[in-house]
């Protein structure tokens, strides 16, 4: 058996038996952040199409003044609620998502036919009172539209005098383009993942052992230190893509509990997703694994060396963190930049689109590119004596 399937295998073995590396490979990373994130989506989404499905009771200050407009806004889900004394006062303190509040002289100016004013006073700082005051606004201009077409038919004019440009709207977004948006921290979730995954066990395998004194007995064996590393790399990358395989089959059940067909989204998280994600983060789980062992190398205890990888840690997350919120448009040149490519990627087939070959050639070639030197790196940092020396 060769030298460094022997050393991937010891090293797999002794791992397993370790509840810090499984909890963090194999339970927190992969597990914990995606079941958290499903539950609270669904819990958001049901929510909100409660909210959309049911009338909306809105305190209205002066509803005596314009009945006929209260008894509309009672016909398509607006119902009117007892007036409030403080309208301000009762919004700022969450006591009403929104209130309406009509002019006393409503009905005289309406009688001239002359335009009316109703406040609709609400906290746009308070993201739980958007749904209510999107759907009231909406309910008072389809109102205001309506009557004022009714105004002109009476006057022997037709509807469209007002209205000489009307706004035709051709939304592009697909079903599935629509729900990337909620998506979209996805690349950052799987870059997380990769990188909690393989932490640990890279910190054990280089300053764990030469913290414990096991890495000098080791360096002594008739064995070159390429294949004790090539074995300890492989160690941490099968930790890695198993952690990465986790996530994914976590995710793939978002579809289970979320109802996207209710809210006209569909999002597909299968086996051709799951298979692109795999490929495009295969040299990023690489390039990760020879980093963190690189990093390690410099540590001369486990404790020191969870120091330096939390703050390395920063560097891969950041960019998918940013991109997430901060869309940029892809240009073919930028799958050539690690990280980058492979946000890029997924977030294009998370929208339902295809990676060209061209596309995911950069990525793999970029990838892998960085990959070796970052091994060469640390294999020349493997080949000192002094990383086998403890203190």
């Amino acid at each position: 058996m060769s030298p460094w399937i022997t050393v991937f295998l010891k090293e797999v073995r002794e791992n397993l038996r370790d509840r810090r590396t499984i909890t963090s490979a194999l339970i927190t990373g992969p597990l914990l952040g995606p079941v958290m994130f499903i539950m609270l989506m669904n819990i958001v989404v049901n929510r909100e199409l409660e909210k959309a499905d049911k009338p909306i009771a809105v305190p209205v200050v002066g509803a005596q003044y314009a009945p006929n407009f209260v008894a509309a806004m009672k016909g398509i889900g607006i119902d009117a609620k007892a007036p409030v004394s403080d309208p301000e006062g009762a919004v700022v303190a969450q006591d009403a998502d929104l209130v309406l509040r009509i002019s006393p002289d409503y009905a005289k100016s309406w009688s001239k036919g002359e335009g009316v004013q109703v406040e609709v006073i609400y906290d746009s700082s308070q993201r739980d009172a958007n749904t209510a005051v999107q759907r009231v606004r909406q309910a008072i201009e389809l109102y205001a539209k309506r009557e004022g077409a009714m105004r002109l038919i009476a006057r022997g004019l037709s509807p469209t005098t007002a209205w000489p440009v009307q706004v035709a709207e051709r939304d592009q977004a697909t079903s599935q383009s629509r729900a990337a948006l909620m998506f979209s921290f996805l690349p950052y979730f799987f870059v997380l993942t990769v990188f909690l995954g393989g932490m640990y066990l890279a910190i054990d395998l280089t300053a764990g052992e030469r913290e414990r004194q096991s890495l000098e007995p080791l360096f002594a064996n008739p064995v070159p230190r390429s294949q004790i590393l090539a074995g300890k790399l492989l160690a941490i990358c099968a930790f890695s893509m198993v952690s990465l395989l986790l996530t994914l089959a976590a995710f793939s059940t978002a579809g289970l509990f979320i109802p996207f067909d209710r809210i006209g989204m569909v999002l597909d998280l299968g086996f051709h997703f799951a298979g692109t994600v795999l490929l495009l983060m295969l040299p990023l789980v690489v390039l990760l694994a020879a980093l963190q062992s690189m990093v390690a190398a410099f540590a001369k205890s486990y404790r020191e060396a969870q120091t330096y990888l939390s703050i390395l840690m920063i560097i891969p997350v950041l960019p998918s963190a940013m991109l997430s919120v901060l869309p940029i448009k892809a240009v073919t040149w930028m799958y050539a930049v690690p990280l980058l490519g492979q946000n890029l990627g997924i977030i294009k087939v998370l929208r339902g689109q295809m990676v060209s070959g061209q596309e995911l050639g950069l990525v793999l070639a970029s990838g892998f590119a960085a990959a070796a030197v970052a091994i060469g790196v640390t294999a020349w940092l493997y080949r000192s004596e002094r990383l086998a020396i403890s203190g």
